[in-house]
């Protein structure tokens, strides 16, 4: 990257409101300005126009951009797809790369206070809510991290959830935590301070909720979470960008509503990690073969345990959703497996999993992981691009391929920061 002065571009749109922010920096020095707008229903032709408005603002042209950054969701489906094409759009005009950010962890940035976890509660409509929890980390570049990524729950799951949460991410103490997002403003009765007061005192610990702002994510906070990601390099090409969808449906029908669909079940209870046995290698294999095109067996699992090589399972309510395995050299930690069930993927198991092992890396000292994976798993490439990997080399004809050929592995790494994962 070249010195000199830089200037990034970041689109919010998941929520009624059109947002669009200018990070400027030189060194040190930061300038950061910003528009906003109330435009429900009027994204696709608001967004454009008022880049160009705070563009002209600043003396500068789309030319003078280095990159694009989007709050990529969860949200309202026409927002996220408006934020996202603008940004390729831009970004494939101008040679630019793209930057996504998950719009719940920008909404967690506006809020002030020193609580050591705070979950973001975002009005998904149909009495659900998108819901995310980030942790205090003043290694990360931001200040918070994020500990399970969004979901979609039930307005009622909500306050127990956010409990198990709290729970599992403190291992089991009893801290103040911090909810906030605009569910807070949508759904007073199950949100307000009382109903919160209560539903806590049912749990009978210590643990206190305090209600934040009913925040929504801006483009400046979208900004600020972007820059540290551009700084390493940790950008995508313009077609890799993509909305963050966690409903799988626009809307259910009466019908089906009654039949209990809509919301996300699988989150309702804290995840748990745990170490692999040999009794879970069956089940571990299942999940690999129904992955994979050329999974590893179960004798393969086996050796690798009996090698000394880390693994662990991600369990819910007793059913293992994914599994992770491991090997510790003396000076990196190579990632060799994870896999999660196809019915349990996009719920923030693979992410667990993924902090779990930096965790692990961490507490014995690894500066950095590295893995190999696929030029063609498009899915896995973003996966681990969003969460801070970057190539630093291929192997040729690494993977066994259809028809006997061979295909190549990328090589991937990541820097690990003290505070940054799950140390489990």
């Amino acid at each position: 990257m070249s010195t000199g002065r830089h200037h990034l571009l970041a689109l919010e749109t998941s929520s009624s409101v059109c947002d669009v922010a200018l990070l400027s920096a030189s060194g040190s020095e930061m300038d950061l300005r910003s528009l906003s707008h109330d435009a429900t229903g009027e994204h696709a032709e608001r967004l454009l126009p008022m880049v160009d408005e705070l563009l002209d603002a600043a003396g500068l042209r789309r030319t003078d951009l280095d990159a694009v950054a989007f709050g990529q969701g969860p949200g309202g489906f026409t927002g996220l797809r408006v934020a996202c094409g603008v940004a390729q759009g831009i970004a494939f005009a101008l040679d630019l790369p793209v930057i996504p950010v998950v719009s719940l962890h920008a909404a967690a940035l506006r809020e002030s206070g020193d609580e050591p976890l705070r979950v973001v509660a975002q009005d998904a409509r149909m009495s659900e809510v998108y819901a995310a929890v980030y942790g205090k980390a003043a290694e990360h570049p931001s200040g918070w991290h994020t500990l399970h990524d969004p979901v979609l729950l039930d307005i009622n799951d909500l306050v127990p959830w956010a409990i198990d949460q709290a729970r599992h991410w403190t291992h089991g103490n009893a801290p103040a935590i911090k909810l906030l997002g605009d569910a807070l403003d949508a759904y007073p009765l199950v949100l307000g301070e009382e109903p919160l007061a209560a539903a806590t005192q049912r749990h009978g610990d210590d643990l206190v909720i305090h209600r934040g702002g009913p925040w929504r994510a801006s483009a400046e906070a979208v900004a600020r979470l972007a820059w540290p990601a551009f700084l390493a390099g940790r950008t995508l090409a313009p077609h890799q960008a993509a909305p963050l969808y966690v409903r799988d449906k626009v809307a259910y029908t009466v019908a089906e509503r009654e039949q209990g669909m809509g919301g996300n079940p699988r989150a309702r209870q804290a995840l748990t990690i745990r170490s692999m046995t040999e009794a879970d290698i069956p089940e571990a294999a299942a999940i690999e073969s129904g992955v994979q095109a050329f999974p590893w067996t179960t004798g393969n699992f086996r050796d690798a345990l009996q090698a000394g090589y880390g693994g662990w399972v991600a369990c819910l309510d007793g059913r293992i959703l994914g599994f992770a395995l491991m090997m510790f050299a003396p000076d990196v930690a190579h990632l060799l497996l994870i896999a999660v069930r196809p019915d349990a993927q996009r719920s923030g198991v693979g992410h667990g999993l993924l902090r779990h092992c930096e965790g692990q890396a961490l507490a014995r000292g690894l500066p950095a992981m590295i893995l190999e994976v696929r030029p063609s798993n498009a899915r896995a490439l973003s996966f681990y691009r969003n969460r801070g990997f970057s190539q630093i080399g291929v192997r040729k004809d690494y993977y066994p391929a259809e028809r006997n050929t061979r295909e190549d592995a990328l090589v991937m790494e990541k820097k690990l920061i003290a505070g940054e994962a799950n140390r489990g």
